[in-house]
């Protein structure tokens, strides 16, 4: 039988113990104050460090670039994120699915930091890949509550469940970068609505 190897890690995205960790969570929690505060373009890992209380040698040998940095800090943003829900409704899992997407982007320290993250995915290749993989394990999240909807008859077999979860939160990020208007719950409730909608219609057969 066919043994699949892994990949080796990315610098910076190996989950570490001990003292390392600690390190880890400091140098992390630094970089997304300076995301927060001066964007990508502004990142520096010796201002970091300095904010962190660690070595710029620490720093620089473990991630290594700025690049490295995002990527471990979306990685440890994908663990934390909250699980999904398990109603057993596609109405209540979708409605959940984006309400957490609403919160997190109305949030004033997150919605900045997605902001900054984004921006720097337009302009860094490395960035692009972190965020295309952070956002990738937050679909295979949530995915499961559409394939379960098929399943239980409710959209047609042929549905692709990541493209339904990717319709409930487009709405979300377009209304924040486009517009003024409030990101709020009823903003979250009507993407879900109409994600939902389009999918028992047959939009998103494969």
């Amino acid at each position: 039988m066919a043994v699949e190897h892994p990949e080796p890690p990315t610098p910076g995205t190996v989950r570490p113990g001990g003292r390392t960790a600690r390190v880890r969570t400091a140098v992390l929690r630094a970089a997304e104050d300076a995301l927060v505060e001066h964007g990508f373009a502004g990142l520096d890992l010796g201002d970091i460090a300095q904010r962190a209380e660690v070595g710029r040698t620490t720093v620089y040998r473990r991630w290594g670039s700025t690049t490295a940095l995002v990527a471990d800090l979306l990685a440890d943003m994908a663990e934390q994120s909250l699980p999904r829900t398990h109603s057993g409704s596609l109405t209540e899992d979708l409605r959940a699915n984006a309400r957490l997407v609403q919160h997190t982007l109305a949030d004033p320290r997150q919605g900045a930091l997605f902001r900054a993250v984004i921006v720097a995915a337009n302009c860094d290749a490395g960035a692009a890949e972190a965020l295309q993989r952070f956002y990738r394990v937050r679909i295979a999240e949530w995915a499961p509550c559409v394939a379960e909807a098929v399943e239980r008859g409710e959209l047609p077999a042929d549905t692709d469940p990541a493209e339904v979860v990717r319709a409930v939160s487009a709405p979300l990020y377009y209304r924040m970068f486009t517009t003024a208007d409030p990101l709020d719950e009823a903003a979250a409730d009507r993407a879900a609505a109409a994600a939902e909608a389009a999918a028992r219609a047959g939009a998103y057969r494969r």
